[in-house]
């Protein structure tokens, strides 16, 4: 009789990837930040690190179990990467928004002001408007919280699909 191959927890294995594409991501934000390309096509790269390493987390999770990972369990390693990758990179950017660069919000407020003004399509109250709502959103907590639940729902909809790609469930009867 043949001993069962070993299992390993989605989490360990998510926790473990989260952190790689987490501190990754917060490598290529610091660069796009400093060289002032944060508004750049260049940002969709932490996406592209998030796919990456939702996949490898997956693929490892599926090759320490066996060659078999359900549906579910697929998805539990993509959310626990996409968790951990979240909280790293919401962390930086509160740290890096409050402390390394104040300045970027400004920055980002007069791009965003710029830009609203050369549609031409709002009247100057208006614009004011959406500047306040915009600033709220930039800084302090709401940064935060919308940087946690951008990476989680992003990292939802990526594990989704990727865990319905990988997945190779144990037969039943075995």
């Amino acid at each position: 009789m043949e001993a069962p191959a070993t299992s390993t927890s989605t989490t360990s294995v998510g926790t473990r990837y989260g952190l790689i594409t987490g501190l990754i991501s917060v490598i290529i934000s610091f660069g796009l930040n400093i060289t002032h390309l944060e508004q750049s096509p260049a940002k969709w790269l932490t996406l592209v690190v998030m796919v990456a390493g939702i996949m490898l987390g997956q693929q490892a999770f599926k090759k320490l179990n066996g060659a078999f990972m359900s549906y579910g369990q697929g998805l539990g390693v993509g959310m626990v990467v996409a968790g951990v990758s979240a909280v790293l990179s919401a962390a930086f950017s509160y740290i890096y928004v409050t402390f390394i660069d104040p300045e970027m919000t400004a920055r980002l407020l007069d791009k965003a002001r710029a830009d609203m003004e050369a549609q031409g399509k709002m009247s100057d109250a208006q614009i004011d408007q959406a500047m306040h709502w915009t600033e709220m959103f930039v800084q302090g907590p709401a940064l935060v919280a919308i940087a946690l639940v951008g990476g989680i729902v992003m990292g939802l909809l990526i594990s989704l699909i990727t865990a319905a790609i990988f997945k190779n469930p144990r037969p039943e009867f075995e």
